[in-house]
């Protein structure tokens, strides 16, 4: 039946996932007991078999299959899935089939983020694997939501054995599509300009050749990984796949997006055969992962989803599900507060009365969140500069004499402008790092990341600290639950300004990663009441991993409107712009030199979940004064639809100079669209703007502020608006 979740064949070896819109079907190979995939995609009742059976060529069975799960050493000479090293130094693993469960529901992975559901929203299969030669066991786990055509999946390997394995390569989803023409889309970048949208050809091997277009040789690459410690900037750990002819709104799309925030690597190969090998999970070179015997290891989780609707449908099942079942925030839904950051209007130079005036112009403009960022904390090495203090978290007494709660108080107390609303306070934090001016380093200078006696490398003039440690993981949670006790403390901004050098071994990665997770856990579960921001420079941390934790993400540090039309719209193809975090700041922008209308930047930032200002109030002109409240007040009137609506593409900033996007609410009875000119240009007029995803039979009022008109959906949508330019 085509709403059946999961079912098994009945001699319990084929198996399929299946919803009304999505399939996804493997077997078991009756002689080599092996997992042999069949389909993922578009619903299909019934599993078609390769006729071409085993394929002739210069290799063995394992060569010439589409391998559900495959293990290195027995004649695959693609890329694996796993890979072990056993305890007398050999690499060859061979798991076969024992069985299988289904559950209701959905298991959580120890000490991992993960989605989460009830019986209602998703069920779980999971099959068993064995490895007679080593005793070592793997568990494949995989798990449908069938609303959001949405596979997920990862695997644990337990060791029954007497001796210590090592985990050696983990890739957490891995599938063989078969021969058909493939486009790959990920998201590239660096500081300041993250989430660059990357789109070429899958080509033979796991390597183009570069020859074949000299003037961006980067596009003919179909893997890559971070390893930088963190999901960097340089690369997010997102793949998607679609037909050459797969649009934003028409064509099939998979999309996979890996759950985790440490290196990763990404892995699509295409074969000699013509199948295309897709894999996603831990970058090997930061893995190398000791099971003790009895003990278990567990893969982040990789989620999957199909799409017969574009790239614009794959990115609505990704906001969706991220919503509804990774996000566990209080916040998640809700419209969140207009800020002002001290950052880039007062930076390091401040003290009480001059951050409680900035308080004070910022709720005159409008803002109900205030927040202190970086300078606040240090005794002996106040935070004066970034040479000093990282580590310790304490009120700078020249700054803050009476420490931080008289001085909360204070803001507490302003009222925001035409409201009866008081002002809420925010705090930044960068608690993972550490520099070597500071009480911390000197007392503790084991706990940061070393490498025997290599030097250890400065960036940022910081360190990081390892929280693979536990005593650091105390450290970190003890310190920021106390400075929450100090003051009523009601949002935080959580940086990291550097990526990992130096790590003891590479093991020390994962156990770093599982170390965050830990502290981060254990404070957002305790203060659900604080809204959570995580920040890395920008993005260098925006990944669904850390999505689970907070229900906001700094987007980049490059606050210019036109860049951050790139960034914005390149990180919504996996991330809901509800997670998005984007300020106003002052032009000339401080970074490009480029200066916009106040306007086009605010317009830029209200696309994102969370919209604030980044400046110093008292340098805006009266007319800037004036347009603010206006902007804000806009703003909080569509920031549900953009907290909560589907989001469309409908140009891109890299294909159009009419670059456009639009949310719809969930009930298709409001929508707000966003529509940009992003150079000047007499001629040619902008094309039609036509809207999606609207009821077609209702009829929606359109305002831009200045006129109002009414029309069908159905007009909007097939004959569009005409756009003024003026």
């Amino acid at each position: 039946m085509r709403n059946c979740r999961i079912s098994v064949g009945d001699d319990g070896r084929s198996f399929s996932l299946s919803s009304s819109n999505i399939s996804y079907q493997f077997h078991v190979d009756p002689s080599t007991l092996d997992l042999i995939h069949d389909h993922w995609g578009a619903y299909a009742a019934e599993t078609v078999p390769d006729f071409n059976g085993v394929v002739s060529g210069w290799g063995s069975q394992y060569t010439y299959r589409r391998r559900e799960f495959p293990d290195l050493g027995r004649g695959d000479f693609r890329v694996p899935a796993i890979h072990i090293q056993h305890s007398d130094g050999n690499t060859v693993s061979a798991f076969s089939y024992t069985g299988y469960d289904t559950s209701p529901g959905k298991p959580s992975l120890p000490g991992l983020p993960a989605t989460y559901g009830g019986e209602g929203d998703v069920s779980t299969l999971i099959i068993h694997l064995y490895d007679d030669y080593s005793d070592i066991s793997a568990d494949l786990y995989y798990s449908i939501f069938p609303k959001y055509n949405a596979i997920t999946r990862s695997f644990r390997i337990t060791n029954n054995g007497t001796r210590d394995v090592t985990v050696l390569r983990a890739s957490s989803w891995s599938i063989d599509m078969p021969n058909e023409e493939l486009e790959m889309i990920d998201l590239y970048g660096d500081w300041a300009a993250e989430a660059r949208i990357n789109r070429r050809p899958v080509v033979y091997g796991e390597q183009g050749w570069p020859w074949s277009d000299s003037s961006n040789a980067s596009n003919s690459s179909t893997s890559f990984r971070s390893s930088a410690g963190y999901s960097s900037h340089f690369h997010n750990p997102f793949i998607a796949l679609a037909s050459p002819s797969t649009t934003e709104s028409l064509g099939p799309a998979t999309g996979y997006s890996l759950v985790y925030t440490g290196s990763f690597s990404a892995d699509v190969e295409r074969w000699s055969t013509g199948w295309v090998r897709v894999l996603l999970g831990l970058n090997p070179l930061h893995l190398s992962w000791p099971i003790a015997p009895g003990e278990a290891f567990t893969s982040p989780e990789v989620v999957s989803v199909y799409s017969e609707k574009g790239l614009g449908g794959m990115s609505r099942s990704f906001h969706s599900l991220y919503r509804n079942h990774l996000s566990r925030s209080n916040y998640t839904f809700e419209t969140r507060p207009p800020l002002l950051n001290s950052w880039e209007g007062l930076g390091f130079d401040f003290n009480q009365s001059s951050m409680v005036k900035l308080a004070e112009d910022a709720a005159g403009l409008g803002c109900s969140l205030f927040v202190n960022d970086d300078g606040w904390f240090g005794t002996d090495y106040p935070r004066d500069n970034d040479t000093l203090g990282l580590g310790d978290w304490s009120p700078d007494p020249a700054k803050f004499p009476d420490g931080l709660g008289p001085y909360v108080e204070q803001v507490d107390k302003i009222v925001v402008q035409n409201t009866s609303e008081h002002v809420k306070f925010g705090l930044w934090v960068e608690p993972e790092m550490v520099n070597p001016d500071s009480d911390l380093y000197k007392q503790h200078p084991e706990w940061c990341m070393h490498a025997g006696n290599h030097n250890r490398t400065l960036q940022r003039n910081q360190l990081v600290l390892n929280l693979g440690l536990e005593e650091v993981q105390d450290y970190i949670i003890t310190t920021i639950e106390e400075i929450l006790d100090s003051a009523s403390i009601k949002y935080i901004k959580w940086d990291n300004n550097r990526g990992i050098h130096e790590m003891p071994s590479p093991s020390a990665n994962h156990a770093y990663m599982l170390g965050l997770y830990r502290v981060i856990d254990n404070l957002t579960t305790a203060h659900p009441e604080i809204l959570w921001e995580g920040c890395a420079s920008g993005g260098g941390r925006f990944d669904a991993g850390l999505l689970h934790y907070w229900p906001q993400s700094w987007t980049s540090d490059d606050t210019d409107g036109l860049e951050r039309l790139y960034i914005q719209f390149g990180t919504s193809y996996p991330y809901p712009p509800s997670a998005m975090g984007c300020h106003v700041s002052a032009v000339p922008n401080h970074q490009t030199g480029r200066t916009t209308p106040l306007a086009f930047r605010a317009a830029v930032a209200s696309m994102c979940g969370s919209f604030g200002f980044e400046l110093d109030p008292s340098t805006l002109t009266q007319e800037e004064r004036d347009a603010i409240p206006v902007l804000i007040s806009t703003q909080q009137k569509i920031n549900p639809v953009v907290i909560n609506g589907d989001f469309y593409r409908l140009a891109l900033p890299d294909q159009s100079n009419w670059p456009a996007a639009m949310f719809v609410s969930p009930e298709h009875d409001s929508a707000v669209l966003f529509a940009f000119q992003i150079r000047s240009a007499l001629k040619p007029v902008p094309p039609p703007l036509k809207l999606q995803g609207l009821d077609s039979n209702a009829k929606y009022k359109v305002s831009n502020g200045s006129w109002e008109q009414s029309w069908s959906g159905s007009t909007l949508m097939n004959t569009g608006l005409s756009l003024n330019t003026k």
